[in-house]
């Protein structure tokens, strides 16, 4: 397991999300039930050996463990993927493809390290959430305010 601060080879989901950015899990590590702030909470995709409605309930090679991220498929990227990255990319500012790529092309301690600055809260140094653009540490009053949780303004 490869390891940057606040990031870690496994919150890296096989179709290249990174778990450590979702809301969900964002919403765990910042423990927002007790302040007030429903949003469900998640330990990442790996760890729970989720079988992604998206991806992996659909792929066979990913189900049989053939291949740990789709990248080392060779039908990448998929049609599959292809629809969840177009959805990421226009509501969520990140592309999986593009993370995929990044790791095959240059791997995943690069990757970590890439991300951790990219998503870095400009005012307390956490994460802040793909969902939303917003530090699940530093700006709880705008998350209790938000009518939709996984938008960006």
């Amino acid at each position: 397991m490869k390891t940057t601060k606040n990031f870690i080879s496994d919150l890296i989901a096989p179709c290249g999300m990174n778990c450590a950015l979702c809301a969900n899990y964002l919403a765990l590590k910042n423990d927002l039930k007790s302040k007030g702030i429903k949003i469900p909470y998640c330990t990442g995709c790996r760890q729970r050996n989720k079988k992604c409605a998206f991806i992996k309930k659909q792929c066979s090679k990913l189900l049989n463990a053939e291949v740990a991220y789709c990248f080392e498929c060779t039908s990448f990227p998929c049609d599959r993927l292809k629809t969840l990255n177009d959805r990421y990319k226009e509501r969520y500012k990140m592309s999986m493809i593009e993370n995929l790529s990044f790791i095959k092309e240059h791997g995943m301690q690069n990757f970590l390290e890439e991300q951790a600055k990219r998503w870095k809260c400009p005012n307390c140094g956490e994460l802040i959430s793909c969902h939303n653009g917003a530090c699940f540490n530093c700006q709880i009053d705008k998350l209790k305010s938000k009518k939709e949780k996984y938008r960006w303004e």
